[in-house]
């Protein structure tokens, strides 16, 4: 950490600052400038309250050294993490394809999407049972029974399955019967549920917020792994402009810098960045060039029908075609995309149907 003191600081403000440092438990290096001293801390800085340091006299300004998102920074772990997905590796070179509706629905539905996602490559598959809308009026999901659903699909294709979680309070009840957490945009900051889904074994799917810097993310990021839980994958999935060219703006350069800054895999959201199938193929694929450790797609088998988000999803035998597409690129980068476990013997009591209606 490096303190810089205000111009014309006196020595006794400059000495009292090295004693205040020095009190701490750091070593202080002071370097006389023509128009500015500077105060080199050398030592634990996890110790210090920024605060603190910004209220000794003469101090002008504090600059970290270190980011402060300790824990997610690549300078506590040197080497990019892998996450397992219940058998899917994302991460150090693995790739993870998510694909599926964006809310759980029927179960036929469910059932026929599933098959096709995974014929075409997909290693994880999504479904939101619990749905954040803007409007109170629109379709919220089918809460635990879809969650039932979910379970039941990912058991029959062996494929592991990832579901939004909107509320402290139903985080053991989805952790239950999801292999994976998704925070979504609108809950990045949701520290409360960020900490409790930071409690749970479950990996974490961590969305970046409409209107987030990449310090943002991170130290959201930060929240559910200072809690013991180290798995983290961050997923870019567009920031809002004023542009309405698109539902939002597709930031594929935050993908090499965030992996420059953290040694958590990101993964790209073309559905969400995008809004418009017909540009979910070249944005899947630029995501996976600039470095992306896996690309997250929603497919419907009749959008005009769908209880959400219909107009951003991709037919199935669209995705059949950019999976195929995917693996190419794969395979030109050297990467890997890991195949879907087998099916487990795990079975659950399919929901009423009179809950699916």
């Amino acid at each position: 950490m490096i303190l810089i003191l205000k111009n014309g600081a006196t020595d006794d403000q400059i000495d009292h600052v090295v004693t205040r440092v020095e009190a701490m438990g750091l070593k202080s290096h002071l370097s006389r400038g023509t128009f500015r001293t500077i105060v080199g801390l050398i030592g634990d800085e996890s110790t210090l309250n920024q605060e603190v340091l910004n209220a000794i006299p003469g101090v002008s300004q504090v600059i970290p050294v270190l980011p402060p998102y300790k824990l997610a920074s690549r300078e506590a772990h040197p080497e990019s993490s892998v996450i397992d997905v219940s058998g899917v590796k994302i991460g150090g070179g693995n790739l993870g394809m998510i694909a599926g509706p964006c809310s759980v629905e029927d179960r036929d539905r469910m059932f026929r999407i599933a098959e096709s996602v995974c014929e075409s490559g997909a290693n994880i598959f999504r479904g939101g049972a619990y749905k954040p809308r803007t409007s109170p009026y629109a379709f919220q999901g089918l809460g635990e029974a879809g969650l039932k659903l979910l379970r039941e699909v990912g058991d029959k294709f062996g494929i592991p399955v990832v579901t939004e979680i909107t509320d402290p309070r139903n985080v053991e009840l989805v952790a239950e019967y999801a292999d994976m957490l998704q925070v979504g945009a609108r809950n990045m900051q949701n520290f409360v549920l960020l900490t409790e889904v930071g409690k749970t074994q479950r990996p974490v799917l961590l969305k970046r917020g409409m209107s987030a810097t990449i310090a943002d993310l991170l130290m959201s990021a930060e929240y559910v792994l200072s809690q013991g839980n180290p798995d983290v994958v961050l997923c870019e999935r567009g920031i809002k402009s004023f542009d309405p060219s698109t539902r939002n703006l597709f930031d594929v350069a935050a993908v090499p810098v965030v992996q420059g800054l953290t040694h958590l895999p990101i993964i790209v959201d073309p559905s969400h960045a995008t809004g418009r199938p017909d540009l979910i193929p070249a944005c899947s694929l630029a995501g996976l060039a600039a470095g992306a450790d896996g690309v997250h797609i929603e497919v419907h088998d009749c959008p005009e029908e769908a209880k959400s988000d219909g107009p951003q999803a991709l037919l199935p035998e669209q995705y059949k075609d950019i999976a195929h597409r995917m693996q190419l690129m794969a395979d030109l980068l050297g990467k890997t995309i890991s195949p879907r476990p087998g099916a487990t013997s795990r079975s659950l009591n399919p929901p009423p149907t009179e809950a699916l209606a």
